[in-house]
């Protein structure tokens, strides 16, 4: 499994399949690529409703023809817009798409889109996502704050890498992330969801002192977009 880190909140997943989750592309100046640079994908997870997590989903679904998933609510957005293949989705459910294992989890944060014009639809609850695939599993926070049972979601799932927002101020900041790995016992975590504008400038370097100070079994890993790493 090949995890490319595109930036913000946005990564390409490389197994069986290719999934994209919170595309946030075109309209940030720290993203290694465009909507338009992606020809491939399977499966497109959208955390949440927010501009910098929907961002270009709905435009690699209909350029690719990949599916797109998210809490239900903004399933019904993406059905308003255009798109055929959808997979709403609930926080605690689980689906399977051609052999790989999605699951929707908690995210504390808030979520909306601008479609009481068209039908009255909010934006859902905000969700992470847990991905399995055969023997290989990542936990994608989504936009969160710390919450403890972030520790059952480490027992259930185990999964090897996980990707937590450290940029404060809208989510978790370096320490309460570095706390985050603690309850979720990966063997890798990746910082994301900072230095994409001022308002969320850390160093990811902070959370890998947190994380240490901790002295947790965990490698941080801090990407640049265009990084990846293999599990």
């Amino acid at each position: 499994m090949k995890i490319e880190y595109l930036g913000h909140s946005a990564f390409r997943i490389t197994g069986s399949k290719t999934i994209i989750i919170d595309p946030f592309l075109n309209k940030n100046p720290r993203a290694c690529l465009k909507a338009s640079d992606i020809k491939k994908a399977d499966i497109v997870l959208v955390t949440h409703g927010h501009g910098d997590h929907l961002g270009d989903s709905m435009e690699i679904c209909k350029n690719t023809g990949a599916i797109f998933v998210a809490i239900h609510e903004l399933t019904l957005y993406a059905q308003e817009n255009g798109l055929t293949k959808t997979e709403g989705m609930n926080i605690g459910g689980t689906i399977e798409i051609d052999g790989i294992q999605i699951t929707a989890v908690r995210a504390d944060h808030s979520s909306c889109i601008n479609v009481m014009d068209k039908g009255g639809y909010s934006g859902g609850n905000p969700i992470g996502f847990v991905v399995r695939e055969r023997n290989k599993a990542f936990y994608h926070a989504g936009d969160t704050g710390l919450f403890k049972d972030m520790k059952l979601i480490g027992e259930l799932y185990k999964p090897d890498v996980a990707l937590l927002p450290i940029g404060s101020r809208y989510t978790m900041g370096p320490r309460e992330a570095a706390y985050a790995a603690k309850y979720i016992k990966s063997k890798i975590v990746v910082p994301m969801h900072y230095n994409t504008t001022h308002l969320i400038r850390q160093n990811p370097s902070e959370f890998k002192m947190f994380v240490n100070e901790l002295e947790l079994d965990t490698e941080v890993r801090i990407l640049e977009p265009g990084d990846y790493l293999e599990v």
